[in-house]
């Protein structure tokens, strides 16, 4: 057994002043309680966010706190404390970034701690460590993946964390565990070379009670509904997909709701209640990868790799199969699609009338959000490095980690420009949240937080 890691105890340090609780709890700022907060929308435009900060210097820095792991899972906040997953071995993993296309996996025989962290939001003073399993992961990573991929989700009673092969777990907000699912080995990798195996990188959706999983592995796909309160499994719908590493996302429309989900041979939309599929639509980027997204009344998806990487609009009161003849091209159900113009790693992020989407090697695209009309189609930089991690935007600014932690930022609205480029000083793999006038950012062994000084 490994023992406890001493970072447990009093790692977070403040760089900045801290005042002023009341000024933190102001009126109408959100949590940020899942994958790319709310709705996994990327947004929130409570506060104006800085544009320009230096880490190496603790410029416009409120905090750094270590987190061990490669950091992959992205942070999420809820009344006023941080939660984060991560998976650590003894001694430092090794991590590939940039621009590559090699397939290979990384298998490690060493005993790992799958942990679920609490943080302060307004200090970084880790308020509990919960080991939710220690084992030998049960299946292989890539090269730029870990063995803890996923984000937990948090409401007002629980926080659920998916650790991928290691099972499902939720935890009460003071760090006991509630209950474990097991849902087999998540054995995701590229399904033309079954043997290379990723690492499962899809992210649970915690809503009204209910917890929602998307597994598409190479084999057993599915979707299914559990009790928040037990574990209980309330539905499985049985998907006949490829690998996917999306997050589902839950769309309500006229007065109906449905989980929506990403895919090759099938995305769609799944009734709320019973799981049974309402819409579906084939085609497409074959490693699916981008969260599905709702806006303006239209379920915004895309995905990449092979010969098509589509952006689609799609209409939520689709029923039946809605495959065109090519991804690019629209029918009834499909509003606009762009056949080659989609994102292969990031999720795209709607602010006001427009859709942004950036590719992995940093072509940012954005495109009229109910016409589909493209407004521009820039480079975030010249200097060849690779974006994994999502966007995210105070509704003034759109901010994109790079891989070897530059934060590109870019000011929202039809016309382009990089206002601001920072330095985390380390690398960046996950989605960075937003909390109450604060940035965060997990990097390879720090969780960052941006803000002005209270």
């Amino acid at each position: 057994m490994m023992d406890r890691p001493t970072w447990v105890r009093g790692v977070a340090w403040v760089l900045g002043s801290v005042q002023g609780f009341a000024v933190l709890m102001g009126v109408g700022r959100a949590d940020w309680p899942q994958f790319r907060g709310r709705d996994a929308s990327g947004v929130d435009a409570a506060v104006a966010l800085p544009t320009r900060w230096d880490v190496s210097k603790g410029e416009g820095v409120r905090w750094q706190a270590i987190i061990p792991g490669l950091g992959h899972a992205s942070p999420v906040e809820h009344a006023g404390r941080v939660y984060v997953a991560t998976a650590v071995k003894p001694g430092r993993s090794d991590l590939k970034v940039g621009l590559y296309g090699d397939i290979d996996s990384v298998e490690e025989k060493e005993s790992h701690q799958w942990r679920l962290m609490a943080l302060e939001l307004e200090t970084g003073r880790v308020v509990w460590d919960a080991l939710a399993l220690e084992a030998v992961p049960r299946v292989k990573r890539h090269t730029k993946a870990s063995h803890c991929n996923s984000t937990p989700a948090v409401d007002g009673e629980r926080v659920v964390a998916l650790m991928g092969s290691e099972g499902l777990f939720c935890f009460d907000l003071s760090g006991r565990l509630m209950w474990r699912k097991d849902l087999g080995p998540m054995d995701s990798g590229y399904f033309d070379a079954p043997s290379a195996q990723w690492g499962f990188g899809g992210s649970p959706i915690l809503r009204d009670g209910r917890v929602v999983v998307q597994c598409d592995v190479q084999k057993g796909s599915f979707l299914a509904v559990y009790d928040a309160r037990d574990g209980r499994e309330l539905w499985r719908t049985a998907r006949g997909d490829v690998p996917t590493w999306g997050t589902p996302a839950v769309v309500a429309w006229e007065g109906q709701r449905q989980v929506v989900v990403n895919g090759w041979k099938h995305a769609g939309g799944y009734a709320w209640e019973d799981g049974r599929e309402l819409w579906r639509l084939e085609g497409g980027g074959d490693i699916p990868v981008p969260t599905p997204l709702f806006a303006h009344g239209l379920i915004y998806l895309t995905s990449a790799h092979g010969k098509w990487r589509p952006m689609r609009a799609i209409r939520p009161g689709a029923r039946g199969t809605i495959t065109p003849a090519d991804p690019g091209t629209t029918n009834a159900s499909i509003a606009w699609a762009h056949g080659r113009l989609g994102n292969y790693m990031q999720t795209p992020i709607v602010v006001g009338d427009l859709v942004y989407g950036c590719v992995d090697f940093g072509v940012l695209t954005a495109f009229d959000a109910r016409a589909g009309t493209v407004r521009y189609s820039e480079r975030l930089t010249k200097s060849g490095e690779g974006f994994t991690a999502s966007p995210v935007s105070d509704g003034r600014h759109l901010y994109f980690p790079s891989e070897t932690g530059k934060v590109y930022v870019v000011p929202t609205g039809p016309g382009f420009k990089v206002a601001a480029t920072n330095d985390l000083a380390e690398t960046c793999m996950a989605s960075p949240a937003i909390a109450r006038g604060m940035l965060l950012f997990r990097t390879r062994d720090k969780l960052v937080a941006i803000g002005e000084p209270r």
